[in-house]
């Protein structure tokens, strides 16, 4: 028997099945850094192990932020429209562009910036390189939300990433309200695996990425989870940042206000953490959706 063969018999995070098992422990720490490997305090290092989540204001500086948002718009301008690098909202508007650092030297400085790579250094206690990156847009008055998931669950069924060890970014480019389709979060959930029923379909990133129904959580567990924990929301300036566990529980609702809302979003995992064979899918995804040539990101830029 193969090694890739022994890794799915043994997965300790079975998910995408016929029936309904019980929600599984989590194995990994969520924090694998200290307080003298990164730029965060011992008292945020706590509250992401607890929480799952942090918010950091001021990640990018108020000067940077309007050079993004020309950029966002010139993207979206450029790249055709049957770019599969662009997802599309029902009506047209564009929801999401993928791999937008190898597309903009402007995002890619983002990565590298001093508020940023130090920060997933410490959190995943090794190097990183970005698994996937994207900017996501919710337009005024047409922005449709994300339902409730896991990205761990869709990351390991799918792109074979082995264990919890990553954690996403996403910057506001724009300020979030609690009205405007900003992300909601279930504090503690990255603590639980909650496997999913039902099989992956074929390229399923054409249809998930605009409207997920296989890889969430039941309606069931979802309630058992928020009575548990609750609902917090990432709410504040444009370019502030909530970083993220890979498993924690989130979505958003749509945005029906004259308030739009973009976001950089940049997934670190660590390189100790390489993709495998998918656990739950026949095929992989591809490269600007779960980035298998690993690139080094170097040093840390002064904050923009």
């Amino acid at each position: 028997m193969s090694a890739a063969s022994q890794d799915r018999l043994h997965d300790p995070y079975p998910t995408r099945l016929d029936h309904a098992i019980a929600p599984v422990p989590r194995h990994e720490p969520s924090v694998w850094g200290d307080a003298g490997s990164g730029p965060l305090p011992s008292v945020d290092l706590d509250a992401f192990a607890a929480q799952g989540y942090l918010i950091r204001p001021d990640t990018v500086g108020e000067d940077a932020l309007a050079p993004l948002g020309h950029e966002l718009e010139r993207l979206a301008a450029e790249l055709d429209a049957d770019d599969p690098r662009v997802i599309r909202e029902p009506g047209g508007t564009i929801r999401s562009i993928f791999a937008p650092h190898l597309l903009s030297a402007l995002v890619a400085d983002v990565v590298r910036l001093d508020t940023v790579l130090p920060v997933a250094r410490q959190l995943l206690g090794s190097d990183v390189y970005i698994h996937q990156a994207r900017i996501n847009l919710m337009p005024a008055f047409t922005g449709t939300g994300f339902y409730w998931h896991s990205d761990f669950e869709t990351w390991h069924a799918e792109d074979g990433m082995p264990a919890m060890r990553a954690v996403s970014c996403s910057i506001a480019l724009t300020r979030n309200y609690p009205y405007n389709g900003s992300l909601m979060v279930i504090p503690g959930s990255h603590r639980t695996f909650y496997p999913c029923v039902g099989a992956t379909p074929r390229d399923h990133h054409t249809s998930s990425l605009v409207a997920q129904r296989i890889g969430v959580p039941d309606e069931n567990t979802l309630t058992k989870a928020v009575d548990a924990d609750g609902i917090e929301q990432f709410t504040g300036a444009a370019g502030s940042a909530l970083w993220f566990d890979c498993n924690l529980l989130h979505g958003s609702g749509s945005n029906i206000t004259p308030l739009p809302r973009s976001n950089v979003f940049l997934v670190f995992n660590s390189v100790d953490n390489l993709l495998t064979a998918p656990y739950a899918a026949d095929g992989i995804r591809p490269e600007y959706l779960a980035a298998r040539a690993t690139r080094s990101l170097g040093l840390a830029a002064p904050s923009a």
